[in-house]
């Protein structure tokens, strides 16, 4: 038996002029190799009202049904696929994340991203919104803030070695803050360029050695090779910082974030749970683990599709 084809722009260019010189259904399945049900399904649809046809206008009628026609679901409620999509999006991964995992384990399906964010659009998952559980909230990705040089630093990001450029090794992190309110706190982060292992504590304020503490606690027990900071002023202690974790400082150049690309965009993946305006005064380091946490075991295209959890401590997460 035949796999159904769409019939073509070409097929209708020659099914016009048939039809035009009064040949049968009958005929004109033989002569364009449809089926009789299908010609007539064909000239049913897509014939003027007064009995004409138009190769043009009934490609053009076909490609309005196929865009706004009503949509087969595929993901059907109640199915393992269904079930494991809601509960990934309720950890907050994305759309591409869970496919990928997905496949992994059932590499024979087909599933595409883009269909699990019509769903959310649609609002067919339960409690699913773009707003609460997409990194975006639906909308457009903005631009990102130029920094200012607020020190003077002994090394710059463009002198990196190559096993740092390169991400050869682990222990290579890059260091920024996220902010608050205005005077309600901030957060300073950290990101192995290898593994995209994110570390993160609270700050009170954007004192220099309020900053050299919490900076030097959460990388306490990991391997340091080296620092990439941000050219804020409460990194102005970064000779002291250097001198406890044995590891050369590197600043950005300023107006250049983008040398510190992995911790910008980690950072944008953390203002998700704690968006501008949060008031840290209120968040305990608890909390911050526990969102750090769940972006720490988050499968990433980068890596694989492994989380930054099993690459840098080599554990397999269910």
């Amino acid at each position: 038996m035949k796999s159904y084809k769409h019939i073509t722009l070409e097929e209708r260019k020659s099914l016009q002029e048939l039809y035009s010189q009064g040949m049968s259904i009958r005929e004109l399945s033989r002569a364009i190799d449809r089926s009789p049900s299908t010609i007539s399904r064909e000239l049913k649809r897509n014939c003027n009202k007064n009995g004409t046809y138009h190769h043009w206008r009934a490609q053009i009628l076909y490609i309005t049904r196929r865009r706004y026609g009503p949509k087969r679901q595929r993901i059907l409620p109640g199915t393992p696929l269904w079930n494991y999509i809601v509960e990934k999006l309720q950890l907050y991964w994305s759309p591409e994340e869970i496919v990928m995992r997905w496949k992994k384990e059932h590499p024979q399906e087909r599933l595409s991203f883009s269909t699990i964010y019509q769903y959310i659009k649609r609002g067919e998952y339960p409690n699913i919104t773009p707003k609460k559980h997409l990194r975006r909230r639906g909308k457009r990705k903005y631009p990102r803030s130029s920094n200012f040089n607020t020190i003077h630093p002994d090394r710059l990001i463009p002198q990196w070695p190559d096993e740092i450029r390169e991400r050869a090794r682990i222990g290579d992190w890059e260091g920024d803050t996220i902010y608050g309110a205005i005077g309600k706190g901030l957060v300073v982060t950290c990101v192995d360029r290898k593994t995209r292992y994110l570390k993160a504590g609270l700050l009170y304020s954007r004192d220099a050695a309020q900053t050299e503490t919490v900076l030097v606690d959460i990388l306490h027990g990991i391997p340091v090779k080296s620092l990439s900071l941000d050219n804020g002023s409460e990194f102005s202690n970064f000779r002291r910082i250097e001198g406890k974790l044995q590891a050369p400082i590197y600043f950005a150049e300023p107006h250049k974030p983008w040398q510190r690309g992995t911790n910008e965009n980690t950072n944008d993946i953390l203002r998700f749970f704690f968006p501008k305006g949060t008031d840290f005064h209120n968040v305990t380091q608890e909390h911050l683990d526990s969102v750090v946490y769940l972006i720490n075991t988050r499968p990433r295209k980068c890596l694989g599709w492994l989380s930054p959890f099993e690459l840098l401590w080599g554990v397999a997460l269910d």
